[in-house]
Order: C-alpha cells, then structure tokens, then sequence
C-alpha cells in the first residue's frame, strides 16, 4: 500500500492530496496499514453495562487472549448525534483497527457510511443489517428467545400478573415485548401481562438504572411477581428493586446477569436471562479478520443455530425443563411462529 510522504512546500499541495488516495479510494491513513487490532465501539453504559454491551467486551477479550490481538475500547454517551458516532468509528479506522465493530442498532447507519470511506477495514454492527461490501451485520431473533423467558414467567408467577419493561419504545425492544407476551399467552392466557417503556425515543432509556428502578416498583406494588427488563444498564435497577421484593422474580437480557459480578447479590432473584450470544459473534468476525477471510452480508441468528438462549444459572427453572424444552422444539420445528411486533 502506497503511503502519504511529509510534503515539505506548500506549492505542492495538490500532489500531496493524489497520494493521499489510491486507486480504489481508500483513505490515505487506511493505506498505511491496519495491524492495531480491533476498535469496539459501545453504545450507551458502556462495557459494565451487565448486558449486551459487557457480551461484546466478553468476546473481544477472547480474541485479545486466544488470538494475541490488541483492542480500543470506545464508548458512547447519552444523547449522542449521528454525527458523533460517525466520528468514532472514523477515529478508530484512521488510527489502523481491523475490525471495526459499532455495538447496538444505534451504530447501523454510521458502520455502513463510515465503512464505505474504508474499503480495505472490516467492519460489524450488533442488531443492524450490512448495506455496505465490507460490513457485517449481525442479529438476532430476541422474539425467540423472549418467547422462552414468557413461558417460564407464565409458570412461574404466583400471583398470575408479570411485567415487560422496555429501555427505549422502537422496533428492536418491541420484539423482546412480543415474543414475551406471546409466551405467557400461549403457556396460561390466565396471566395478565402488562408492558411499559421507560422512553418513547430517548436512549437514555437503556442508561438510566433509576427510571427502571420506579418502574419495577410501581409493577411489583400492582401485584406482579415476575418481571422481564430489555432495558440495557437500566435493568439493574429494575433487578435491584424486584430484589428487594420477596417471592419476586426478575428476568434478565442479553447476558447471563445471575452469572454478573456486579449483580451478585441481587443473583437470588433472577430467575434466568434472556440470552444473545453477542460474545460469540463479535469473537467470529474478529477471527474472521485474522484469518483472512472477513466476514460481511448479514446474519439472522436464531433459536435453532443457538444465537440466543434461556439461562439456567441458579438452576430456578430447572423445574421447569420439560415445558421450556417443548415450547424451544416447537418454534425450532415451525410449529410456532414467535411474533416480532407486539399484538394490538
């Protein structure tokens, strides 16, 4: 790869501009070589989010041990722009990370803009699709697995009254919301579920643990037992409180929060968590880079190719494993289509 020379005299700045391009216009400091290893950029809350955020961390620091790769860890703050995000992921590209990897659907439209500039860079984005040639997009069928967490709360409740609290009210919580109130349905239609969002269109919704936290409260003074958080770090605050309520049980997302050293001591009353093997994916497109042979396109992980899952730390649902094993075969066998949006 051609690389940009200290042009000395101003009177020459237009040749200095030619040799900032090559042929296929990729950015001068993109010629220069990407051997920094990986640039992960988080969305609101951050690696010790508990949740998806702390899956991709988990999966990165995989690669930095098994495959000997270096990694920037960048985070992003509420109320951010289009612009700033674009900008991050700019910043670690200039700077040589291959992989650049956006966590969070916020980041779809920057990684595929950005990447465009970048031809020569792989890049990923958790929960959004690929539009660009070198970009993988990476999702999930939360549907599915809230389908499972629906049917272990719709068993599991005493009081026949359970909770959905989304982070932010847009089409990617709604499909946690969904596949939930269809699994309680389908086990007990006796079962009154009642569903609420701590935003309409703020994403401090999936970073503000205080408004979960009222939220939950207000549920568990209603009489429902067993509540289910898609919230990002809100949900610890929504733990915080079901725990604090005995005979309650929360359901955790996107990692294993009974198995979160931050929510250790709240682990007695989480009942299991809704599980997105962000890990395992975000470990795949760095090997990937590694190897040669980067991934792109986008990726539909589901129930059946184990891209999400229900927990058994704790083992509370363990009684429970005849039922959740049935209802896993009927959606993986097509006999049970788990809605994507909320019925109205």
């Amino acid at each position: 790869m051609r690389r940009v020379t200290k042009i000395a005299a101003a009177g020459i700045a237009s040749a200095a501009l030619a040799l900032s391009l090559t042929a296929c216009g990729e950015s001068s400091t993109e010629a220069a070589g990407k051997d920094k290893g990986v640039g992960l950029a988080f969305d609101v809350g951050g690696r010790d989010d508990h949740s998806f955020n702390e899956a991709a961390a988990r999966g990165t620091d995989k690669a930095v041990k098994e495959l000997g790769v270096k990694s920037k860890l960048m985070t992003a703050k509420n109320g951010e722009t289009e612009a700033d995000r674009e900008q991050r992921l700019t910043s670690l590209a200039e700077a040589g990370f291959n992989p650049v990897i956006g966590v969070g659907f916020n980041y779809g439209n920057s990684v595929n803009k950005v990447a465009k500039k970048f031809p020569k860079t792989t890049f990923a984005v958790v929960d959004s699709a690929s539009t660009a040639k070198n970009v993988y997009g990476i999702n999930f069928s939360e549907n599915e697995g809230s389908y499972l967490a629906g049917v272990a709360a719709a068993l599991k409740t005493k009081t026949k009254k359970v909770g959905f609290i989304g982070g932010v009210n847009n089409a990617l919580i709604q499909k946690f919301q969904a596949g939930f109130e269809q699994g309680v349905k389908d086990t007990d239609p006796k079962v009154k579920v009642t569903s609420q969002y701590l935003y309409a269109n703020d994403d401090k919704g999936f970073n503000d643990p205080a408004a979960a936290k009222g939220k939950a409260k207000g549920m568990l003074d209603d009489g429902k037992d067993v509540i289910y958080t898609a919230a990002g770090q809100s949900g610890a605050g929504s733990i915080e409180m079901v725990a604090a309520k005995k005979g309650a049980w929360a359901i955790g997302v996107d990692s294993d929060q009974y198995a979160q050293p931050g929510l250790a001591k709240y682990k007695d009353h989480i009942l299991t968590s809704v599980v997105k093997n962000v890990d395992v994916a975000v470990y795949d497109v760095i090997k990937s880079v590694e190897d040669g042979k980067p991934l792109h396109g986008t990726v539909h992980l589901t129930l059946k190719q184990d891209g999400v899952s229900l927990a058994t730390s704790g083992g509370y649902i363990d009684d429970l494993k005849d039922e959740l094993d049935a209802a896993k075969k009927r959606i993986v066998d097509g006999k049970v289509k788990v809605a994507e949006n909320p019925a109205k």
